[in-house]
């Protein structure tokens, strides 16, 4: 199950460069998670500081 990025989103850019597989990029609003390209590995959760990131 892929993780998603909700709307406590601050915006700091330090999930998207911990994701092996670049499945992270900017939105309109924060940012957001292609759930096709994501691996499911958790990096991403672990280094938000707002934590923002969850499983869907």
């Amino acid at each position: 199950m892929a993780y998603v990025i909700s709307d406590e989103c601050v915006s700091c850019g330090a999930c998207e460069s911990e994701c092996p597989v670049g499945a992270i990029s900017q939105g309109a609003d924060h940012y957001e998670i292609n759930a096709d390209e994501c691996l499911d590995c958790g990096s991403c959760e672990a280094t938000c500081p707002s934590g923002a990131i969850s499983q869907a």
